[in-house]
């Protein structure tokens, strides 16, 4: 994979699945399987919209975690950070007490994807409100939020794979939302 940096997004999957998307990168499919699977984009917009379905997920399943100051979309997380979503504690003293906002940023690119992307981007941010590192508990809470939350992770992955091979645009601004 060292000599395939747009397969860099599948690092640590088996060699077979990494040559499964490798073929159907090469062959031009990859586009069209992820548009027949999901073929509408969600219309979830706006920060304020984000704010809103972020907050409804928190609120479903995570009732006791510390409410969001500030959930929006961030045009330059990926490209700066590598990242797709971060969370943030952000501590400041005020008079004689501190106080703790916490911040969700998604990159832009899930602002024109299928609603299942954007879900599968939020619960594992949010999850982070509960577990800070990648270990099992934290993946175990994105499973009770989204069962399918591996099989979408890699379908993300897959996406961004086929995105960094230049590959054409999956989803266009024709399609509209549910």
């Amino acid at each position: 994979m060292s000599g395939e940096p747009h397969l860099r997004a599948l690092a640590g999957y088996p060699p077979a699945i990494i040559d499964q998307v490798r073929q159907a990168i090469a062959a031009d499919r990859m586009g069209a399987w992820l548009r027949g699977k999901y073929p509408r984009l969600h219309d979830i917009r706006t920060d304020k919209a984000l704010f809103n379905y972020v907050d409804a997920l928190r609120a479903r399943y995570l009732r006791n975690a510390p409410p969001l100051a500030r959930v929006c979309y961030d045009g330059k997380l990926q490209q700066v950070q590598q990242a797709l979503g971060t969370h943030a504690r952000i501590a400041r003293v005020q008079g004689g007490r501190l106080s703790t906002r916490r911040e969700i940023r998604i990159a832009s690119l899930f602002r024109s994807a299928p609603e299942p992307f954007l879900e599968m981007i939020v619960v594992h941010e949010l999850a982070h409100l509960k577990e800070a590192d990648h270990d099992k508990a934290f993946y175990q809470l994105c499973n009770h939020m989204l069962a399918d939350y591996h099989q979408l992770e890699f379908e993300v992955r897959a996406w961004l794979c086929h995105q960094a091979a230049g590959g054409a645009p999956v989803w266009d601004a024709a399609v509209t939302a549910a």
